[in-house]
């Protein structure tokens, strides 16, 4: 490793410790208490008249001042943030010295002590040894404040460069207390949306990432190789096709939380590697899979964020069922002043768009028109609501409207401006299946890369017998996104895909 100034003077200050027959990096830590835990039982004992309590804590040294046979300094861990009091007395001058001449900010120490409340108030660690746990060589990129024994302070910058702090995560964490929030709510999300599918008789399954065909989704896969095997292998783009075959396996309700890719571009809201919520219920269809997500979310945000009403983006929005329904004719109307039906074949309502100032390409069918359009009212969509029937073209998984062949019953619910999940009655009448299979594969013969393949062993088990069902697919890390009020994806992924630096 190339070291810069800084860090060598750090490193210097390892060699200074194994000098000194001080581990710069022991084997283990003897904490008895969290931060939290050394404040509450502090508080317990002047509550009681008890002895205050003595205490080992660890964590983080995240401020130091340096005041002659004096010094104090914070430390912070997962529960809060403590001063140590440490005085050379305490200590003995040889450890006092050695301390101040090797510790930094960013070190992980580990301070026994008597817990006491100093003459400003702040409780306390009175500390009679501090231990290095670990030596931080890189400084962290966090505000500093260093005073010296004559009174000087020096102050160092914040961590402000964003995408330096997507590519090192752990620094950001290190440095942003906030952040950290993040990832706790969206953890209790997740433990949420598991509560609420287990307690309604939903099986948790896992299903394949590494596939032969890969369906279930309109989008274009990433390809490996299995040397062994001489395969193929898709990473999956959805778990769809794997869940419905569960159902004629007779189970009866399932659903996964995991890892879809899709090998297309990258956005505020779209990552090559995603985490998705998908759901099957038989004997129900759209309409009663709208009840459940409607009643479903409502309790995970209750549940994590401690009420229905959120703010997002500057809106305040309001999770309370029922939410509104409207058809994506009227949603699209209502937004461009088109309406597509008017428009029944890709040339005329290309035209129409153009002339309206909308973008049209040149090579788009007219199922992709649409969603182009459904694109222009996506913005104005604040509040939940369930957008449904779509033409057949863009659903080839999804069974056609008794009364209008040329489009499906699925919905995609919006909230915040946002696109956060789809659902179908889904397809199980496998001839159907077949021709809507064929169609998409003579898309993908004309150029639409995100089409279909012919799936002939989701066929199979279609030809078994597959109950009527209804099915959602959640994206996870936009509902991270709303709950947590950030409007890019890459701020509630831990390690969202970035370029390489040279780009």
């Amino acid at each position: 490793m190339e070291l810069n100034d800084l860090e060598r003077q750090r490193a210097e200050k390892v060699t200074r410790l194994q000098e000194a027959n001080v581990a710069p990096y022991p084997h283990r830590s003897h904490r008895t208490h969290t931060t939290a835990q050394a404040i509450a039982a502090f508080e317990a004992s002047v509550a009681d008249g008890s002895p205050a309590p003595q205490v080992t804590v660890a964590g983080r040294v995240v401020s130091m001042r340096n005041m002659g046979k004096l010094m104090f300094a914070h430390i912070e861990d997962a529960a809060d943030r403590l001063q140590l009091f440490i005085r050379s007395n305490d200590l003995g001058e040889d450890a006092f010295n050695l301390l101040k001449r090797t510790v930094d900010l960013g070190d992980f120490v580990e301070a026994t002590g008597t817990m006491v409340r100093t003459r400003t108030g702040e409780i306390s660690v009175q500390a009679e040894t501090v231990t290095m746990l670990a030596k931080a060589i890189t400084p962290l990129p966090i505000p500093k404040e260093l005073e010296d024994e004559q009174g000087n302070i020096t102050r160092f910058s914040a961590f402000s460069d964003i995408e330096e702090r997507y590519r090192q995560r752990y620094a950001d964490l290190a440095v942003n207390r906030e952040v950290r929030e993040i990832f706790r709510v969206r953890s209790r999300m997740i433990t949420a949306l598991r509560s609420w599918l287990d307690s309604h008789d939903y099986l948790e399954v896992e299903t394949p990432i590494l596939q032969p065909i890969y369906g279930g989704a309109a989008a274009r896969p990433f390809t490996t190789f299995h040397n062994q095997l001489k395969q193929n292998l898709y990473l999956r783009i959805s778990f769809e096709l794997y869940l419905k075959r569960l159902l004629v396996g007779m189970y009866e309700r399932v659903y996964e939380i995991g890892r879809d890719f899709r090998n297309e571009g990258v956005s505020y809201k779209h990552n090559p590697e995603f985490t998705q919520l998908e759901l099957y219920c038989a004997y129900t269809d759209l309409y009663g899979i709208m009840e459940t997500v409607e009643q479903m979310l409502a309790h995970v945000a209750e549940a994590t964020l401690g009420s229905r009403q959120l703010s997002f983006a500057g809106q305040d929005i309001d999770l309370t069922p029922p939410w509104r329904r409207a058809t994506l004719r009227d949603v699209i109307q209502q937004a461009t002043g088109i309406d597509y039906v008017a428009y029944p074949d890709a040339d005329r309502l290309r035209t129409e768009m153009r002339q309206r100032g909308y973008a049209a390409a040149s090579d788009a069918s007219w199922g992709h028109l649409v969603d182009t359009l459904l694109g222009e009212a996506e913005p104005h969509l604040i509040q939940p609501t369930f957008v449904h029937d779509y033409p057949v073209e863009i659903s080839p998984l999804a069974k056609h409207k008794p009364d209008d062949p040329t489009h499906v019953e699925r919905f995609e619910l919006f909230v915040g401006g946002m696109e956060m999940g789809n659902a179908f009655t889904e397809l199980n009448d496998p001839f159907e299946q077949e021709r809507r299979f064929v169609q998409q594969g003579r898309a993908y013969e004309a150029g639409d890369q995100e089409a279909q393949p012919m799936d002939e062993d989701y066929l199979q088990a279609m030809m078994y017998g597959m109950p009527p069902n209804g099915g959602f697919g959640l994206g996870i890390d936009r509902l991270a996104m709303l709950f947590t009020d950030h409007r890019s994806i890459r701020d509630v992924l831990l390690y969202p895909h970035l370029r390489s630096r040279d780009q």
